[in-house]
């Protein structure tokens, strides 16, 4: 399964992640990733983490991905880290990251290497996640590498429920996609929107979401308290879609306020629907030119 850059994907995407997985590593320090070629045997790095600040005591992180056993693993992963060392005369400190299939995997004899295993390289067994209940959303997204369609499933509804913003919806959605898609291949990109139920999983499960429509609900019936019930009911229908639309679409032009402000309540609730399917204001103008 081709998970390589997959896995770094997703430490670019979620900011943190290093830190969680290493001790010692701040989640405020920033790396940028690459996959540099060394010379001499024309090795190449899975994957290398290098701090974008100036700090030698903020290390570089050598990762690596190692699914299947190989018993030449850690004399090849250590000569890759101490020739890269050599050759890019690094100042830093250095630590190891391998994200391995389980306990039992052999990667070759460790006693050589004993000492940098124990105080340098951290390990994370995927295995070790696979019965785990209510992971954070970054151990949940590896999670997904061990569990079957149906638990995949599950957990990926979840880590998109918990999602606080749009932006992080998408970003867990394309990740999920991706890997889902690697580990069932039979699976097409409708079948893996049906296993995650988006239809209801959605942006309008997420917590944002959520939390954007109690901040509109108590507007609202604060409003409604002093401007009567019907008044009221009206500017909590207003508040909650125009707040609704400000986040999908970004500022709406004032003539597209106006015209939303001249709704009715059924109206408002209609088009509450119907901008989830919304992605440019042209389809906002185009629905609003249809109501005439």
């Amino acid at each position: 399964m081709k998970t390589d850059k997959w896995f770094y994907e997703l430490f670019l995407s979620q900011p943190g992640m290093l830190a969680e997985l290493i001790p010692g590593i701040e989640a405020s320090w920033q790396f940028a990733y690459s996959a540099p070629v060394i010379k001499e045997r024309e090795f190449r790095l899975d994957g290398l983490f290098k701090p974008l600040s100036n700090n030698p005591l903020i290390p570089l992180v050598f990762a690596e991905a190692q699914m299947q056993t190989d018993f030449t693993f850690y004399g090849r992963y250590f000569a890759e880290i101490f020739l890269y060392l050599e050759q890019y005369q690094v100042k830093n400190t250095w630590r190891g990251l391998l994200i391995l299939q389980n306990r039992e995997q052999k990667l070759g004899p460790d006693l050589p290497y004993e000492d940098l295993l124990e105080q340098r390289i951290a390990k994370l067994y995927l295995s070790d996640l696979q019965n785990q209940q209510g992971l954070q959303s970054n151990f949940a997204l590896l999670q997904l590498l061990v569990l079957d369609q149906e638990a995949s499933a599950n957990v990926g509804k979840r880590i998109l429920h918990e999602a606080e913003t749009e932006a992080e919806f998408q970003r867990r959605l394309t990740l999920i996609e991706a890997i889902l898609a690697n580990k069932f291949p039979d699976l097409t990109k409708e079948a893996i929107m049906q296993i995650l139920d988006l239809k209801k999983t959605d942006i309008t499960q997420s917590r944002f979401y959520q939390e954007i429509i109690q901040e509109g609900l108590q507007e609202g019936h604060e409003k409604g308290r002093q401007e009567g019930r019907q008044e009221g009911r009206q500017n909590e229908a207003l508040i909650l879609v125009l707040r609704l639309l400000n986040r999908r679409l970004g500022r709406l032009p004032v003539v597209q306020v106006e015209r939303i402000q001249k709704l009715s309540i059924a109206e408002l609730e209609d088009l509450g629907e119907a901008l989830l399917d919304f992605t440019e204001t042209t389809d906002l103008e185009v629905y609003l030119e249809k109501l005439g």
